[in-house]
């Protein structure tokens, strides 16, 4: 059992967690941002992270720092938290990046580890072999034997107190990844990164970044905390945090910067077509987009980085408040609307609703219905799971709106989209005080439809009469054979 990593709460597979960083003497909180610090070009110094952005961990590059004389000279002289100025936790890669896209390097794992250990890194990380995606059976498998390697030899160098990376890989290929997962569970490492993100985070296929994260989740227990490699654009940290990533490193507000563009929540925008900036950090609040046009070009970027940094720091935190209250799926349906990638996205993690409700808290602040997809959540499911355990009685209407005044029936239950029938004693019980908008949509019926189909399952001697508002037609045809149906407007409500 690892205990650096404590878990405080959940929402859907998201968690608000304690990360225990012995050797820095910090407690990161997660879900965290690590901005990427390049050693060599510091588009903001890593002394200002702390106290203007609240970053309690950044990440940077130990093989760069391996590689380059004066660089190694300072580390190993000074130490790597004074090179950076930065008190806070540092994590270092290992060169696996530059493995990637030189396909070479010079150096071993056990020699980088140790280099990592001894210009004070906190947490390391072996040399492992990021497969690309789409790569083949054959390729995931044999590349996945060298990580495995990495793994088994970062475990015979000694760490002391320094937290050690255990990479998940195996491309697309979601039996692949939780195979690496089980392995990088059991190698006895402290944290595990989720490897060769990017590619799919610059074609924007979210889908497929969600599979790939929920095939790790299952071969990874709850005392693992899982960093997300690569990804660090705001639109899309509240999905990756549902799925179940903790920890996220971002060079995106850098390199965005250097390219002249904006971050924002919805998307990236290009600061020569920005008008106004609709954002209220401290940059723009102190500046025009025209102002930064006319700023040189070293000025404008770390303008414009600081500014990218501001709004992902923020994001983090509207992603945690929302765990806190239990309302991070309504703020993924949000961001989902952002993007078409992001909806693609986000209903492929709906269809592990299963694997979601393991963690679901049992109670929340509310439920809003705020889309379609909200028809597909976890606590929608779970009170279907639910409705099996209740007695019926021989003769039951579930009506839409209250009881009849005049009715031949045993019992009226009330009838919610998109939870179905409940008991009226329930009403005031969560999630059934969810907040809908008048005007159902059929996903909803739907789902109400499935949870009357699940009451009749359990209750076979039961007669069910729905009574309905206007039911669209793929709703009604989803209720069993059996149960019977009325239009409220047909009965008595005098």
């Amino acid at each position: 059992m690892r205990d650096q990593f404590e878990v405080r709460s959940w929402d859907a597979a998201g968690r608000l967690g304690d990360l225990t960083v012995p050797r820095a003497g910090v407690t990161v909180r997660t879900p965290a941002l690590m901005p990427v610090i390049n050693p060599n070009l510091q588009t903001v110094a890593p002394g200002r992270l702390d106290d203007e952005f609240g970053a309690e961990i950044l990440i940077t590059n130990s093989y760069i720092v391996y590689t380059t004389d004066d660089l190694r000279e300072r580390a190993e002289e000074q130490g790597l938290h004074e090179l950076l100025d930065f008190d806070g936790a540092i994590v270092t890669d290992s060169g696996s990046f530059q493995l990637a896209e030189y396909g070479e390097i010079d150096v071993t794992t056990e020699e980088i580890v140790r280099f990592q250990r001894e210009i004070g890194s906190d947490v390391a990380t072996p040399v492992d072999v990021p497969t690309p995606p789409d790569a083949s059976r054959e390729q995931t498998r044999e590349e996945l034997a060298t990580t495995e390697q990495a793994l088994a030899d970062a475990a015979r160098v000694d760490t002391g107190e320094m937290l050690v990376n255990a990479p998940v890989q195996g491309s697309t290929h979601p039996d692949l990844r939780e195979q690496s997962a089980r392995t990088a569970a059991a190698s006895g490492h402290d944290v595990f990164p989720i490897g060769a993100a990017v590619p799919l985070l610059n074609d924007y296929r979210y889908a497929d970044l969600v599979e790939m994260v929920v095939a790790a989740k299952r071969g990874l227990g709850a005392d693992c905390p899982v960093h997300l490699f690569g990804a660090g654009h705001p639109m899309m940290l509240a999905l990756a945090v549902a799925a179940g990533c903790d920890l996220f490193d971002s060079a995106a507000y850098a390199l965005y910067a250097r390219d002249g563009r904006y971050l924002t929540v919805a998307g990236t925008r290009a600061l020569d077509e920005i008008e106004a900036f609709p954002c209220s950090c401290a940059v723009c609040a102190d500046h025009t987009p025209a102002d930064l046009r006319g700023r040189d070009d070293e000025r404008r970027e770390r303008l414009l980085a600081e500014h990218n940094l501001h709004v992902t720091f923020a994001e983090m935190r509207r992603i945690r408040d929302a765990i806190r209250r239990g309302r991070l799926l309504e703020l993924v349906e949000r961001r989902a609307r952002g993007h078409p990638g992001l909806l693609d996205g986000y209903r492929t993690l709906l269809d592990h609703v299963e694997q979601l409700e393991r963690t679901e808290p049992a109670a929340g602040d509310s439920f809003f219905y705020v889309s379609a997809e909200s028809a597909r959540r976890p606590a929608v499911r779970r009170h279907h799971e639910r409705l099996q355990e209740l007695a019926t009685p021989d003769r039951l209407l579930c009506s839409e709106y209250d009881e009849p005044t005049h009715h031949s029936y045993d019992a009226v239950w009330r009838l919610r989209p998109p939870f179905g029938p409940f008991p009226r004693a329930l009403a005031s019980t969560y999630p059934l005080t969810a907040t809908v908008p008048e005007q159902t949509d059929t996903a909803a019926e739907r789902a109400a439809a499935a949870g009357v189909a699940a009451l009749a399952d359990a209750n076979p001697e039961t007669q069910i009469t729905v009574g309905h508002d206007d039911w669209a037609a793929p709703a009604l045809a989803a209720l069993p054979d059996r149960v019977e149906t009325e239009h409220l407007g047909d009965l008595d409500w005098e």
